[in-house]
């Protein structure tokens, strides 16, 4: 059973596991080693953990979280989706990202955006997103990495 909740500050440590785990599993050959050890170095503590205050959630099967996603009201913008290696390919992307999207129809949204990783854009495509020309995305880290912005009206 796959159930999506509010993220706590307990669950930031977690997130930033799951984050890790997915961009050194899925991101490979889109990005270079050292780009995804760079996006993934460090812990929560470095900043991931104060997105747990925005609309963050965590997806857990049987009470084990196992994936994230995020909506920052404020830029209209959907992130943080990122699915444990062990869930890939099980459909739990798709259900974060509805989620997502209907709780941003529920707060009055009528268009979103994010910010794809090279190897997410054809998922974000099937599921309504458009977008073709790539960017690059500057983390508030200082890291500059690859992506396809992309809009989807709702």
């Amino acid at each position: 059973m796959f159930e999506i909740r509010r993220a706590t500050s307990d669950d930031a440590q977690i997130a930033f596991d799951i984050r890790r785990l997915a961009i050194r599993h899925q991101c490979v050959g889109a990005y270079t080693e050292q780009q995804m050890f760079d996006w993934t170095k460090g812990s929560a503590e470095d900043g991931y953990d104060t997105l747990m205050d925005k609309h963050f959630y965590v997806g857990c099967v049987e009470g084990k979280p196992v994936a994230t996603g995020m909506l920052d009201l404020a830029h209209r913008e959907i992130g943080a989706i990122f699915i444990h290696p062990d869930f890939m390919h099980c459909g739990l992307g798709k259900r974060v990202l509805c989620f997502l999207e209907d709780l941003a129809r529920d707060l009055g949204l009528t268009e979103v955006c994010l910010d794809a990783t090279m190897n997410a854009a054809d998922f974000y495509r099937r599921c309504g997103y458009v977008g073709e020309e790539p960017a690059i995305y500057h983390s508030p880290s200082g890291l500059r990495l690859a992506c396809v912005p992309m809009v989807r009206k709702l």
